[in-house]
C-alpha cells in the first residue's frame, strides 16, 4: 500500500502546484493591467495554497519514508532515488511520470514567479496614480505581501526531493521555509 499513498500524496500535491501555476498567472494578469488593488486578494490566496503546498509537503514525507522502509531504501529518499528501487511492475513508470510533470510544473512556476516578483518590484506607475496617499500605502503594502508570497513559492523542499538541483535554476536558493 505504500507506493499507492505516495502516488496520491503526489496527485494532490501535483494539483495544489497547478493551482499555485495558476494563481502566479492569474496575479501576474491583474498587475499587468494595473489592477494593484487586486493584489490583496491574490495575495491572500497564493498564501492559502503554499500553506496547503506546506502540509502536502509533511504527507509526501511521511508517504516517502513509509515506501522507502517498505522498498529497503534510506528514510529520506529523494523521488527519483525511489523510481530507480522500484519493484518490477508500474511503480517505476508511474513515480518517474508524477517526478516529470512535477518538474515541469516548478519550471513553469519558477517563470512565474520571476515575472511576478519583476512585476512586483517595478510597482504601479505612481505619476499617473489617481488614488490618494493613503490608498498608495495601502498598495505599497499589498506588493510587500504579494513579493513575500511569491518568494514562498520556491519550494525547496519539493526541489530536493525531485532531485531538481538549484544549479539547474537561475537564482540561488531562498532560505528554506518549509515547504
Amino acid at each position: 500500500m505504500g507506493a499507492d499513498e505516495l502516488s496520491a500524496t503526489l496527485w494532490r500535491g501535483r494539483r495544489q502546484l497547478d493551482f499555485l501555476l495558476f494563481l502566479l498567472e492569474t496575479q501576474l494578469l491583474h498587475l499587468r493591467a494595473g489592477h494593484w488593488h487586486r493584489l490583496n486578494f491574490t495575495a491572500s490566496e497564493l498564501e492559502k495554497v503554499i500553506e496547503n503546498l506546506r502540509f502536502e509537503s509533511l504527507a509526501r514525507g511521511v508517504e516517502a519514508t513509509s515506501l522507502a522502509t517498505e522498498w529497503q531504501a534510506p528514510d529520506r529518499s529523494t523521488l527519483p532515488a525511489l523510481v530507480e528501487i522500484a519493484p518490477e511492475g508500474i511503480w517505476a513508470g508511474l513515480l518517474d511520470e508524477h517526478r516529470r510533470a512535477m518538474v515541469l510544473l516548478v519550471e513553469n512556476i519558477d517563470t512565474a514567479v520571476a515575472a511576478n516578483i519583476s512585476a512586483l518590484e517595478t510597482g504601479p506607475d505612481k505619476a499617473g496614480s489617481d488614488g490618494d496617499e493613503l490608498e498608495l500605502l495601502a498598495i505599497q503594502a499589498n506588493i510587500q505581501r504579494a513579493l513575500t508570497a511569491v518568494r514562498e513559492a520556491s519550494l525547496p523542499l519539493l526541489r530536493e526531493f525531485l532531485g531538481i538541483s538549484w544549479r539547474d535554476v537561475r537564482e540561488e536558493p531562498p532560505k528554506p521555509s518549509g515547504t
